[in-house]
């Protein structure tokens, strides 16, 4: 029978990439026994690895697909398909950035800046294709971990990657410029992508997974209103497309159906209400697909 063989990222994403594969149907187990966890579809072989290592074995073909982030596909030079952008991390689902931070009182505050300095960084080859095209020749050395505290002393700057900027405030560090914006992504192997079973079962994995962060944040709504109201609501509902309007038994009544952002509810409800909306019920979604 052939297998899909998947790699899963170990570490900081490792137990939401769990969540997001159980929403989506597929149950992953022992990971936290094994670096090969079983996942309830015999056609799926998963094993778990650092998202750094990643690109380079889907690249390799040793891994059929897997999910890494843009910023090691970059790092590892990886030449892989990028068949789906999923947007989510260990906490938020907002794209990560390394940036280039000094300390507070540098007189470090551009890239030009750069020349001649240490840059402490994980992403070494990232961060010398960044001076080599600002036309920079600087020090790039690995940083095997705890690079906030590296500057002064062990280094004029440090490459490093952030969500909000929180941690690099609290080490007094101050951000100079974007290297790179990165976000979760599911690559294939390309002689992988090239074989009809391998791709199928790939695609239909990143349709799920899609359809599981498309549906965050959003709720179905359902309503009932008058006929000589209903303008009034379509005026008020946003949809993804145009609210479902079915008859009911009463011809001078309509059923809606649409979609929204959870957050606005709590100031479009009142005003349904006000509009002659009945019957307004809320219910949470597991996945959309557009």
């Amino acid at each position: 029978m052939p297998v899909l063989r998947l790699g899963l990222p170990k570490g900081s994403l490792e137990n939401t990439t769990f969540e997001l594969f159980a929403k989506a149907g597929y149950k992953i187990e022992g990971a936290s026994r094994s670096y090969y966890p079983t996942i309830d579809d015999p056609e799926i072989e998963c094993v778990l690895l650092r998202a750094q290592e990643m690109a380079r074995y889907v690249d390799e073909g040793i891994l059929d697909a897997g999910l890494t982030g843009l910023d090691w596909i970059l790092e590892n030079d990886a030449e892989v398909v990028e068949v789906a952008e999923l947007v989510y991390g260990k906490v938020g689902r907002r794209p990560l950035r390394w940036v280039v931070a000094v300390p507070q009182d540098s007189p470090i505050h551009s890239p030009a800046d750069l020349q001649g300095k240490r840059i402490a960084t994980e992403a070494v080859g990232m961060t010398r294709r960044y001076l080599e095209k600002h036309g920079v020749q600087a020090m790039v050395e690995f940083s095997w971990g705890a690079t906030e505290v590296k500057p002064p002393y062990l280094a004029d700057a440090i490459v490093e990657i952030t969500e909000t900027g929180s941690s690099l405030r609290a080490n007094n560090l101050r951000i100079v410029d974007t290297v790179c914006t990165t976000t979760t992504r599911f690559i294939a192997n390309k002689e992988a992508w090239r074989d009809s079973f391998k791709r199928s079962k790939i695609e239909r994995l990143a349709m799920m997974l899609q359809g599981v962060l498309a549906a965050e944040k959003k709720v179905g709504l359902m309503l009932n209103i008058h006929k000589d109201n209903l303008d009034r609501v379509l005026g008020i509902l946003p949809a993804l497309h145009k609210p479902t309007i079915s008859s009911l038994a009463d011809e001078n009544w309509f059923a809606l159906m649409t979609i929204v952002d959870e957050a606005l509810i709590r100031d479009i409800a009142p005003e349904l209400i006000e509009a002659g909306a009945t019957g307004i019920v809320e219910y949470t979604l597991n996945k959309i697909f557009y």
